[in-house]
């Protein structure tokens, strides 16, 4: 089905390249700018505050216990959000919501930039959080609706999976900086000027599309899977930071449980429901998505858990720590370059899997490390080259569970690969880095997250060997799970 477009900006689109010819038109390299600058500024808020917080705690006054808050304050609403703002933005309008989203994340930056209390800087952060979650599935949407399957998107999503690795890591090398030389507030100022810069371009450049039929919002569904995906991030985030043993983690664990099981039974007997059940029994979805959750999940654990190393055991300070993490952001940037080019060649089920094991077998080298100073060379090479398998993985998942899907689901599709992402970056640390930070002896625990973080991805690149391998159609040879998946 074709998208219905709205405005006199998505009838005067230049058309596009043919499908064998991947060269993007200019103003396709300006819709591209637009829409990666603004998954670039949501992943660089992921990250850019970190270092920051100690300081962030003493000028304004915040206990050490709460200082996790102000990372939850911006998860919850980021992660809990993601499925209702895709739905709403494929009904109402993609373009409408990524504006309204960019003017809120600009916002609510300036009001955690000038924050004068606890409160304050707390709102700033939640409301960023509502921002990015519209942002982030309106934008994936807005990409793939743009850019035709082929070698067009695929390149439009190897730059944009590029700038959401190099955000993160860019994002932990700037935010000391800055720090250091400018103070806390500077980290929250710099997405505000992002946010400057990337909105007043938008409008003109960015096609307006919908669904053609606007169908009722599913209501029930939107508040239950909104509150399970809330509890359960909730959980995960305190985890991180005072384990399962609390009463509040027990709870919300259980109500989220209870919410998405709620959500499931809805989405079951609802005549327009907000999460298509036939889409989650695609192989591509499915699969996919599975995919996306692990290669997330471990590869933010083992920069956690390398970080304390590169600290605690070797004593590297935060700046040398940072350059070990910016080496990782080149080679992931020259990943991103060549993985289309990798994924034309071999398909997007072939390059998930290849890129799964080569993380899983690159972390297993990790388990070499120990106290002598030599180890940060072999924690420099192993986790960038992980990381290039890691962005591999990214792209090809996106692809995969895309791929195939009409464009007035594309919104649902996108919101479920940028939901995988969230949840895979909150459960990795809670999970296995508590191993780490428990343990007496830090290296011993290091090695146990490496090992079961290895066993993981591997066992994960082996199942979806399985699960999305080639068939036969008709006896016409084989066929790429993301076309069989499709249909």
């Amino acid at each position: 089905m074709a998208i219905d477009t709205t405005t006199s900006t998505a009838s005067t689109t230049p058309a596009r390249e043919p499908l064998d010819n991947p060269r993007l038109s200019t103003r396709d390299k300006l819709v591209l700018f637009v829409l990666c600058a603004a998954q670039f500024m949501v992943a660089l808020d992921f990250s850019v505050l970190n270092v920051a917080l100690p300081v962030l705690g003493d000028d304004l006054g915040m206990s050490r216990s709460a200082l996790q808050w102000a990372v939850t304050a911006f998860a919850l609403p980021s992660g809990g959000f993601l499925l209702l703002f895709g739905r709403i933005g494929d009904l109402y309008g993609r373009r409408r919501l990524f504006l309204t989203g960019l003017a809120l994340f600009g916002a609510a930056s300036l009001l955690a930039t000038f924050a004068w209390d606890p409160t304050s800087f707390l709102a700033g952060r939640a409301l960023q959080g509502l921002g990015a979650a519209a942002i982030v599935p309106t934008g994936m949407s807005l990409l793939t609706t743009t850019f035709p399957e082929g070698p067009a998107r695929d390149r439009a999503l190897g730059i944009s999976g590029t700038l959401l690795s190099l955000g993160f890591t860019v994002g932990m090398v700037a935010g000391g900086v800055l720090t250091d030389a400018l103070g806390w507030r500077s980290t929250m100022g710099l997405l505000s000027v992002f946010a400057l810069i990337v909105l007043p371009l938008a409008p003109g450049l960015l096609p307006e599309s919908r669904t053609p039929d606007r169908p009722r919002l599913d209501v029930p569904g939107a508040i239950t899977v909104t509150g399970g995906l809330l509890s359960l991030i909730y959980a995960l985030s305190t985890a991180a930071d005072h384990g399962f043993g609390r009463a509040d983690v027990i709870a919300t664990l259980v109500v989220g449980a209870l919410l998405l099981t709620a959500f499931a039974l809805v989405e079951s007997r609802t005549a327009q429901p907000l999460v298509s059940l036939p889409m989650l029994r695609r192989r591509t979805v499915a699969w996919g998505n599975l995919g996306g959750l692990v290669t997330f999940s471990m590869m933010s654990t083992v920069i956690f858990v390398l970080t304390l190393y590169l600290q605690e055991v070797l004593r590297l300070s935060a700046f040398e720590t940072g350059l070990v993490f910016g080496f990782q952001g080149v080679l992931s940037a020259v990943a991103g370059t060549y993985a289309p080019k990798v994924i034309g060649r071999f398909g997007a089920r072939r390059t998930l899997v290849g890129s799964l094991a080569g993380q899983g077998a690159l972390i297993a080298a990790l388990l070499g490390l120990n106290s002598h100073a030599w180890s940060v060379w072999l924690a420099t090479a192993a986790v960038s080259l992980a990381s290039m398998c890691h962005l591999g993985a990214i792209i090809s998942y996106g692809l995969t569970v895309t791929s195939g899907v009409p464009d007035e689901e594309q919104g649902l599709a996108t919101g479920l690969v940028t939901s995988t992402q969230q949840v895979g970056i909150t459960v990795g640390i809670p999970i296995l880095g508590v191993l780490a930070t428990t343990s007496t002896d830090l290296l011993s625990g290091l090695h146990t997250v490496i090992a079961l973080d290895a066993a993981i991805v591997l066992a994960t690149a082996a199942l979806l060997a399985l699960g999305l391998r080639t068939r036969r159609a008709g006896g016409s040879g084989p066929v790429e799970a993301e076309a069989v998946g499709a249909r």
